[in-house]
């Protein structure tokens, strides 16, 4: 079905998506400039493409799926819309922006059911992980990771015998000090990864306990790789200069250790797929054993 059909067929969603675009104008505006300026949340940028993405690769599917609206898609509107309402009375712009989310889940329940809703639940779901979270649970996340990171740096410096005296999430070095701040705490590779691992396991793994292990190895993983790049920042102020571990390299340790622990990644996952396969083999040949002849 071409999109002209599509059109057709959905013209009344389409004209109130685009009364939502209007309704949520100066919301999507901010949330826009927020991917932009901060880069904890630069994957934001790319998401709502790769949701249209996922949504278009299902496009057969779903015009094939017969039509079943719900009203109770109708509740789940106007509870949006409230939401969108206290989130805008409060000035909480977390609120405000899953309030869109719940909204389009509602028009979908609504106007085609819940077959519809189940095959578009997991992009719309990627749709969170790129709203900025509420400050007050961000801080809550990257001060422990930076006393995590610092902790980390600090051992692997120590195994290089770069001697480092550390208090809190700062490291002192013979020749220069060293804090761990905001934006080396390892939060941005935490959430990057772990969507880019959501999105691999949702199209290349089809084992749901296989997806959920390495979402979770993407915690201790962002966290090694980023004491790893703590590790060479010391090693280059102690024996180089404190500035050859500023500028260029910082940028592009970020980036080599992110790809580092991104191929990490893929092999566990190519490992613990080797290992899965041979245990079923293994079964079934334990299974056709015991078949009597």
């Amino acid at each position: 079905m071409d999109l002209g059909s599509l059109a057709k067929r959905y013209y009344k969603a389409l004209i109130v998506i685009i009364g939502l675009a209007i309704l949520y104008r100066q919301i999507l505006y901010e949330l826009a400039q927020d991917w932009w300026n901060n880069p904890d949340y630069s994957h934001g940028l790319v998401l709502p493409f790769v949701t249209l993405w996922l949504i278009w690769r299902r496009r057969e599917k779903l015009a094939a799926t017969p039509s079943a609206p719900s009203n109770f898609g109708l509740l789940v509107m106007i509870g949006s819309l409230c939401l969108l309402f206290l989130g805008q009375l409060g000035a909480e712009l977390f609120t405000t922006r899953v309030s869109l989310l719940f909204l389009l889940g509602g028009m979908v329940l609504f106007f085609f059911g819940w077959k519809h809703l189940r095959m578009v639940a997991f992009p719309l779901g990627l749709l969170l992980l790129a709203i900025p979270l509420p400050a007050i649970i961000f801080y809550q996340i990257t001060f422990p990771l930076q006393l995590l990171a610092s902790r980390l740096g600090s051992f692997f410096l120590e195994t290089t015998r770069v001697p480092v005296l550390r208090e809190g999430n700062v490291m002192v070095l013979p020749n220069v000090t060293l804090e761990v701040a905001e934006a080396c705490s390892g939060v941005r590779s935490l959430f990057t990864l772990a969507t880019l691992t959501i999105l691999y396991g949702y199209l290349l793994e089809d084992g749901i306990l296989l997806r959920l292990v390495l979402v979770a190895l993407t915690v201790p993983l962002a966290l090694f790789c980023n004491g790893l790049r703590i590790m060479g920042t010391g090693i280059l102020a102690q024996y180089v200069t404190p500035e050859a571990a500023e500028g260029f390299f910082h940028t592009f340790s970020g980036w080599f250790i992110f790809l580092v622990a991104l191929i990490i990644l893929l092999a566990v996952h190519k490992g613990l797929s080797w290992i899965k396969q041979a245990l079923e083999t293994k079964h079934e040949t334990i299974d056709q054993s015991l078949i009597p002849t």
